[in-house]
């Protein structure tokens, strides 16, 4: 069909080459097809026999389009489906879908960040290894700023501490640790509380109050903020939220509001995926188990009422048994032990401190 266009093109006086542009195929490949007068393509238009049907398509986008799943990625919206009990789509044909639909795009204002890890801390459940870090928040002074620390648990994500002041010291952060400590009980001897090399971090205060406790500190690389990856990621979540306000907070009780905000939203709605799509609560609390059992139940019914849009097994749900903190790239060598940084060996119990 290409072929005869041509001709007829240039019989009635084209230029070879324009007809060539227009059709979209090379004047070499016409003069190969004008030699032997068949179309030598061997490409073909091929639909797999597990397509949705434009019912089903239709269905997924105008679910993925709903106020309630616009604004999130197929990555939080399938997790969302499976709790409901409900199966549309994978989350690749939910992001072909919208590639198509040209609705593509990040949900954030930025491409995730990479990080790099010097050495590994292994965590095997809540209260083993900690992170924390400072961040700051605008006040309405030029020049001057609101200081929010931050503590979470890595193994579960879940905000475990949190503290707003007008400084940054070394005494705060004690203040605020020892109110951790007592919520993790005996669990906190232990433990290990990973930070960056700032002067709080490595304050008199803080230092002693982590002897005092029976908690191994752990420090990053001096000017790699990489090694603390886990809380410079919370603290780009926490900015880059749609709700975070783009004007300085009118004063330190508004910050304190918001920042309470944030974390009841962090650890009870907010679905990580790093821990199997559950909130950073249910993981810490050992909810997440029955709730991922739930979604493999889920999906195989899904299997059992189409089984040709699966060649393999459904999705894994399942629970990340362990996190590494700063563990070494993926390589074909397994980490050896001596490269992961030990608990103490004993430490003395965690004494009743009250709240600050």
């Amino acid at each position: 069909m290409t072929l005869a266009a041509f001709n007829v093109a240039v019989k009635s006086g084209a230029r070879r080459s324009k007809a060539c542009e227009e059709l979209g195929v090379p004047l070499r490949t016409l003069q190969r097809w004008r030699r032997a007068p068949t179309d030598g393509r061997t490409l073909r238009e091929f639909e797999p026999p597990n397509k949705l049907s434009d019912d089903e398509r239709e269905k997924v986008l105008k679910k993925m389009n709903e106020p309630e799943f616009c604004n999130l990625s197929p990555k939080q919206i399938v997790p969302k489906l499976a709790d409901e009990g409900t199966y549309l789509a994978s989350e690749s044909t939910m992001f072909r879908i919208l590639r198509e639909e040209k609705q593509l795009a990040h949900r954030g204002r930025a491409k995730p960040p990479s990080s790099r890890k010097p050495l590994a801390h292994v965590a095997t459940g809540p209260w083993q290894v900690l992170s924390w870090d400072i961040t700051y928040l605008k006040s309405p002074v030029t020049g001057t700023f609101f200081y929010l620390y931050l503590i979470m648990d890595v193994w579960s994500r879940k905000i475990v501490g949190w503290a707003v002041h007008e400084e940054e010291s070394a005494e705060r952060a004690a203040e605020l640790f020892k109110k951790v400590a007592k919520d993790a009980g005996q669990t906190s001897k232990k433990m290990v509380l990973h930070s960056d090399n700032g002067s709080p971090m490595r304050g008199a205060t803080m230092v002693a109050t982590l002897e005092k406790l029976g908690v191994q500190p752990s420090f990053s690389r001096p000017r790699v903020s990489d090694d603390n990856a886990y809380s410079e990621a919370l603290f780009r979540t926490c900015k880059y939220r749609p709700e975070y306000p783009s004007l300085p907070f009118a004063d330190l009780a508004a910050a304190r509001a918001w920042v309470a905000a944030f974390v009841a939203w962090y650890n009870e709605a907010h679905k990580h995926s790093a821990i199997g799509m559950v909130t950073p609560a249910e993981r810490h609390d050992g909810r997440d188990v029955e709730k991922l059992s739930k979604r493999r139940d889920v999906y195989e019914e899904a299997k059992r009422r189409n089984p040709e849009r699966w060649s393999g097994r459904t999705r894994r749900w399942e629970r990340p048994e362990e996190v590494r903190l700063n563990a070494p790239r993926l390589s074909k060598k397994p980490v050896k032990e001596a490269d992961i940084k030990p608990f103490p060996a004993s430490a003395p119990p965690v004494p009743e401190v009250a709240a600050a």
